[in-house]
């Protein structure tokens, strides 16, 4: 109750009306959500406060309740918070409670701890009927736990499956019952400690146990903790004399039916079964279930289903989205085994580039496309992995094949083509205009968007491997048929390096995305004057003198972007770095930014609009169809690009302007593949894995064998993967260990065993073979075909199938 000054007041009363208790609980969320850690809310009866508070993350949150807290208050409690209520409770305090900690300073009415899972309840008075009913206990947290000071209302601990509830029954005669009338009914798990009289539980489901001094330990250690929370520590003394305290546990199945016989199943289905729920019973009107008899389990080949262990029959989601390919689930494999070594250099066979594209400049549709996504669960950080790529040792290359491949393009679809043509044995030489390799990477996309040291020291390690790249060579009708010869195969990467631009008036006034992009990443200083020129040009084309004097003057402060797609926003962030002040994206259609690009965009004040179609560009900015003016000194087209297929000559077969091939990348000349942006438009990964496949197609066709595809499995179903073993509560990954435990793994066994161990006939076992790989195998002498296995894996390893022999 200390460090008033601390928290942050919410009130649930705005002038002389109640805030209803959603838009409250909006409005705890939000503080919470600004960094506020300490929360008073003054209540006028609202429900559900304190409850959901999982955007702290790992960050402890207190929240004070003064005034009346209404019911349900700390309902679904995350781990962290700390609720304190200065008074009374209403019905169903720490209701499903899922970690919070709750102290009440007052009584607390009915359903107190109602189907808790975890978490603590502190009451500083009585409570009504039915606390801690319908509890359970995951063994993988901490039980949770009712501690009430005076007694404890009817049919308490109903059902209660787990859990831990202490009744110290102060200020009740010492000879009156603390539990109220008919506790425990039901009790299936869990404890309960009492001081006073403890008789009128339900003998059938509960017993009194003797009180061992690890429990009399845990018991006092607690109580004191509890009286500090209530404030009421100097009850300590009073309360802590053991002979006035009773153990109560839930009876075993094997307990229960002590004294009663075993029930034949006829006199089950008679006396129990039908009188129950047959005819004349709670749902009798909608049993259609004929008497019969129970059929003969069967085992070996008369079993009706079967199981079949399906260990890397699918692909992950993960690999099946990644347009490069990447087994994404296998590297989690090893990073589980210690090989973090290993997984990092898995990824070099894959992409030249593991840590500049997967991680920083990939969208990773890997995550996106994450079997933990259905269950609103954060995806393990593919990132991580990628990044930790930058150092990862060089692969080596087979032996020399004596044959040459030309790549026409050192962007990342032609150094992945080349890349993996030299890992393959083969001799690739690059060829490119630029001054430099990395294509776009290196010469268009910001550096805030990558370290300027990762993509250096991934571009070095590409020399390293691929000594023969000749730049500044620019590829002629000519030059190509030369190198066709020279060659004997040729990989065309060469990208869409012409821009589209709008059929407009005005249009030669505004600056293609690309060019801006790479003029602002080279010389901003320069660019700025280009543009200002631009200006000039086109007032004095407008014949205004006077508002060229403006301009002359003017400096780069408005920018209109058209087109919000991804480049458009890159384009924004940039512009914004060299000085704009007002910036304004516009599409004909809703923006199809998405991802860190859009993000940037916004952060640094870029705004959206759309629909918007452009009518002509003047010297007030961009002039739309319905006669708006977005003013604009500067106006970028941001609208996609188009290839250069010129050189190719007329043997080479293309369609809308892109190069035609077939899934090899193949084009008409079957010595001449093409691939990346000049087949069609794409993400970076895309081209990278063009690269890859175009590559293997050629190692092939070298080889004397039909190019094929290396891995045409299918994405494995994510039904089939049990997310129930994997925790729901982290929001974020700091370290690749972290990662590697929490991957669901989909479609590749994890080795953990547990169908051998849920297995009811025993009939699965783990064989091993010499070189460390391993198989699970269901003998079918005693296999019964229930499907306990199908249902107990976490990974979605074993199916369920028909039986052939039947």
């Amino acid at each position: 109750m200390n460090n008033d000054r601390f928290y942050v007041n919410i009130s649930g009363i705005k002038g002389d009306k109640r805030i209803p208790s959603r838009v409250l609980e909006e409005m705890i969320q939000n503080a919470v959500e600004q960094g506020h850690r300490a929360i008073e809310v003054n209540a006028y009866g609202q429900h559900g406060i304190g409850g959901r508070l999982w955007r702290s993350g790992n960050e402890k949150i207190k929240i004070r309740i003064q005034g009346h807290s209404g019911q349900r208050t700390g309902s679904l409690g995350f781990p962290n918070t700390e609720i304190e209520i200065m008074g009374p409770a209403s019905d169903d305090i720490g209701w499903l409670n899922a970690g919070a900690e709750i102290i009440v300073h007052g009584n607390a009415s009915n359903g107190a701890m109602n189907g808790g899972a975890q978490g603590k309840v502190y009451i500083g008075g009585n409570i009504g009927a039915r606390g801690m009913t319908m509890t359970k206990h995951n063994p993988r947290f901490d039980p949770p736990e009712l501690w009430v000071l005076g007694a404890a209302g009817d049919y308490f601990g109903e059902f209660m499956a787990g859990g831990i509830a202490v009744v110290c029954g102060f200020n009740t005669s010492y000879n009156e019952s603390v539990l109220g009338y008919r506790p425990l009914v039901g009790m299936v798990g869990g404890k309960v400690f009492c001081r006073g009289d403890a008789t009128g539980f339900s003998q059938s489901d509960a017993k009194i146990v003797p009180i061992t001094d690890v429990d009399w330990d845990w018991l006092c250690t607690n109580l004191m903790n509890f009286l500090q929370k209530i404030e009421k520590k100097e009850l300590f003394d009073r309360l802590s004399k053991r002979s006035e305290w009773t153990l109560i546990r839930a009876k075993t199945p094997q307990e229960k039916l002590i004294g009663k016989g075993i029930l034949a199943m006829h006199s089950f289905r008679q006396d129990v079964w039908d009188r129950e729920l047959g005819k004349g019973g709670l749902i009798g009107d909608l049993m259609e279930v004929e008497r019969g008899t129970i059929p003969l389990i069967t085992k070996g080949e008369w079993r009706r289903m079967v199981p079949v262990w399906e260990h890397a029959k699918y692909k992950a989601p993960c690999q099946a989205n990644c347009p490069t390919g990447i087994p994404v689930q296998e590297r989690w494999h090893l990073i589980r085994k210690g090989l973090a070594d290993e997984a990092t250099s898995m990824g070099l066979k894959y992409t030249p580039f593991p840590a500049t594209v997967c991680g920083y400049l990939c969208p990773s549709p890997c995550m996106a496309s994450c079997t933990k996504n259905l269950q609103y669960i954060t995806p393990v950080n593919v990132r991580l992995l990628g990044r930790a790529g930058e150092k990862a040792e060089l692969p080596v290359s087979a032996e020399k094949s004596g044959k040459r491949v030309a790549v026409i393009g050192a962007g990342p679809g032609g150094i992945s083509a080349a890349w993996h043509l030299t890992l393959k044995g083969h001799d690739a030489v690059l060829f490119d205009e630029s001054k430099q390799i990395g294509g776009k990477i290196s010469s268009v996309i910001p550096d805030s968007r990558i370290p300027k040291e990762t993509l250096q020291n991934e571009l070095e390690r590409v020399k390293k491997i691929i000594p023969d790249i000749r730049l500044e060579h620019k590829i002629t009708p000519k030059s190509f048929q030369k190198i066709k010869k020279e060659f004997d195969y040729v990989v065309v990467a060469a990208g869409a390096r012409k821009p589209r631009m709008l059929p407009i008036p005005g249009v030669e006034f505004a600056v293609s995305a690309n060019d801006f992009l790479e003029k602002a990443k080279q010389n901003p200083a320069k660019l700025k004057d280009e543009l200002q020129k631009i200006k000039e040009s086109l007032v004095k084309s407008k014949e205004d003198q006077t508002k060229s004097n403006e301009v002359q003057s003017a400096p780069f402060k408005k920018v209109v972007i058209i087109g919000a797609g991804n480049v458009g926003c890159d384009v924004a962030t940039e512009a914004h770095r060299i000085g704009a002040e007002t910036i304004t994206l516009i599409d004909v259609q809703k923006p199809a930014a998405f991802g860190k690009e859009k993000e940037d965009a916004q952060a640094v004040g870029a705004t959206f609009h759309w629909p918007c179609f452009t009518k002509e560009i003047t010297s007030q900015g961009v002039i739309l169809d319905d006669g708006e003016v977005i003013e604009a000194d500067t106006v970028v087209i941001s609208i996609g690009d188009v290839p250069d297929t010129d050189f190719l000559g007329k043997d080479i077969s293309t369609r809308n302007g892109f190069v035609s091939v077939n899934e090899f990348n193949q084009t008409s000349d079957p010595t001449i593949f093409a691939i990346g942006d000049i087949v069609g438009p794409g993400l970076l990964t895309h081209a990278i894995g063009s690269g890859k496949r175009t590559a293997e197609a050629i190692d092939s066709i070298i080889s004397g064998r039909e190019p094929e595809m290396l891995d045409a499995r299918s994405e494995i179903d994510k039904s089939r993967i049990s997310l129930e073993y994997f925790n729901p509560m982290v929001k974020s990954y700091n370290t690749l260990e972290e990662c590697g435990s929490e991957c669901a793994s989909c479609g590749r066994c994890r080795d953990c065993s547990i169908c051998v161990h849920v297995c009811p006939e025993g009939a699965i076992e783990r064989f091993e073979s010499e070189d460390g790989a391993f198989e699970y195998k269901a003998d079918p002498e005693k296999c019964i075909g229930c499907g306990f296995c199908k249902g107990a894996c976490p990974c979605g390893i074993w199916n369920i199938v028909t039986n052939s022999p039947l």
